[in-house]
């Protein structure tokens, strides 16, 4: 008989009685993936190294307790509106829409109560050579002030041995703003070398990036080159080899937390590469979107643990893609308008693979 490659369990209970379950996903040599319904989570995601240990390579927690008591978007689902909306407004169709602000003045990652804080519906599993499970969560009119009863599905699915797929669907009542991602913190040298990821080599696939204010809005203007800064990454460098240069937008973002503009192209296309030299695993991120937030951990600062560790600044390289943050309230940016006779997609493609290891 064969051995499912999709499995579910109670992961835990919300205050309020209802059950919180996580699903996993298994593929060929001991990878896994590990999904809860508390923000349609990517709680766990375990992979082999190069030596044929396996461990897990994103942060989050054992518990749902600990989700509760501190929001902090491990592998979460986020929207309405990932990333920040100045001053938590905007103007659509002519009418303003005042959001909750959550981030100083303005409104990030859908809001205080946002989409990684639901309770998502467990609503299709498929077991076989590519086990997936499809969760839903219906976003009534008017929740956090966005227009539209907005219906989200988010599909996790395993496409290869060790490739991971995770599909975005949304359909709104009302013209209203969507821009979702996962929010998943990354550290290939897996959580038990209590390791940060400062030596990890990054490779992007983008010319320009958007520099930021000191509130982390994007600045009028274009988008500007990443030649002869910092932030070009299109050959491979170690995250930390230029994080603490003496540049004005390392210093806005204490590192790196910037939306690197994707070269244009159609459909699925490579967008980053990010390989560990301690442990030889190596990850390519493929994606429809435009933009690849880059967020480097420069918050993390020890006021939490999961996992068996504190968590510490730079334990994890956040990789987000999306729309350009603040395109709500910049026209010159892609648009994350939906109109109820459009839908909303989105795909993004982990696919995972051994290096050589250096240590």
């Amino acid at each position: 008989m064969t051995e499912a490659r999709i499995t579910k369990d109670v992961f835990g209970t919300l205050p309020d009685g209802r059950e919180v379950e996580r699903v996993t996903l298994r593929g060929d040599g001991g990878f896994e993936v590990r999904i809860i319904t508390y923000g349609a989570a990517l709680q766990a995601l375990l992979v082999p190294d190069a030596q044929g240990r396996v461990d897990d390579v994103v942060l989050g927690h054992d518990d749902l307790l600990s989700y509760l008591k501190l929001r902090r978007f491990f592998g979460a689902t986020v929207g309405r509106y990932a990333n920040r909306i100045a001053k938590a407004r905007f103007e659509l169709d002519g009418q303003e829409v005042r959001l909750d602000a959550n981030n100083g003045a303005h409104a990030l990652h859908g809001g205080p109560d946002g989409f990684d804080r639901k309770l998502w519906q467990i609503v299709a599993t498929e077991d076989g050579a590519q086990p997936s499970v499809t969760m839903l969560y219906v976003s009534p009119d008017g929740e956090a002030n966005y227009p539209g009863r907005l219906d989200v599905r988010v599909t996790y699915q395993l496409i290869g041995p060790m490739e991971l797929s995770v599909t975005f669907s949304a359909r709104t009542t009302r013209t209203t703003v969507v821009n979702l991602t996962n929010h998943s913190f990354f550290n290939l040298d897996g959580l038990a070398a209590g390791t940060d990821t400062l030596d990890h080599r990054l490779t992007l696939a983008a010319d320009h990036y958007l520099a930021i204010d000191e509130t982390a809005i994007p600045l009028a203007g274009p988008p500007h080159s990443v030649a002869g800064t910092p932030f070009d990454f299109r050959e491979a460098h170690p995250v930390g080899a230029r994080i603490r240069a003496d540049d004005a937008q390392i210093r806005c973002g204490r590192g790196y937390d910037h939306n690197f503009c994707l070269r244009e192209g159609s459909g699925v296309r490579f967008a980053a590469r990010l390989a560990s030299p301690r442990s030889g695993r190596v990850m390519e991120l493929h994606t429809d979107q435009p933009g690849l937030q880059i967020y480097s951990g420069n918050y993390i600062d020890a006021t939490v643990s999961g996992k068996g560790r504190v968590y510490r600044q730079s334990d994890a390289i956040c990789l987000e893609p999306q729309v350009w943050p603040d395109s709500p309230n910049r026209p010159d940016f892609p648009s994350a308008r939906l109109t109820p006779d459009s839908v909303y997609k989105h795909e993004t493609v982990y696919r995972f693979s051994i290096a050589g290891a250096s240590v």
